[in-house]
């Protein structure tokens, strides 16, 4: 019986301690042109990642039925991210592009960051996550 109290116990101090391990929110506010098929979202932790030498570590698929939609991703650890997004307007799951391999599906990154000649790199495009993050970014190119 003086186990279980113990444990029960335990479990209630250890319990405000794993609240505040759940890490962060960050959620994308996407600014939506056509309100049609899909906005495809990549969130890299680290350079090496986001520039192609491995994978994103959350990924979102969100509707894109509205002029305004929103990805969250929750539970982050503390840390840089930066994040690749386009919207699939025409709802084939890749990113259109023209003959000469120009996207031609609107795409964003975050911080609203530009690329010059390609996409927006690490160091435009990164951002702290301490707390809970919100950023807006437009897709109505």
């Amino acid at each position: 019986m003086k186990a279980l109290l113990a444990a029960a116990a335990l479990s209630l101090l250890a319990a405000p301690a794993l609240a505040q391990d759940a890490g962060a929110d960050v959620t994308f506010t996407f600014q939506v042109g056509q309100p049609s098929g899909h906005i495809m979202v990549a969130l890299f932790d680290s350079q090496a990642a986001y520039d192609g030498s491995g994978g994103p570590v959350r990924v979102a698929r969100v509707d894109a039925s509205g002029a305004v939609v929103q990805a969250a991703f929750e539970g982050l650890p503390t840390g840089d991210y930066a994040m690749k997004a386009f919207h699939d307007v025409d709802d084939d799951g890749a990113m259109a592009t023209n003959p000469f391999g120009m996207p031609i599906e609107p795409y964003a990154f975050s911080n609203n960051a530009v690329g010059n000649m390609g996409p927006a790199g690490w160091d435009r495009a990164h951002f702290s996550v301490s707390g809970d993050t919100v950023q807006t970014i437009n897709l109505a190119q």
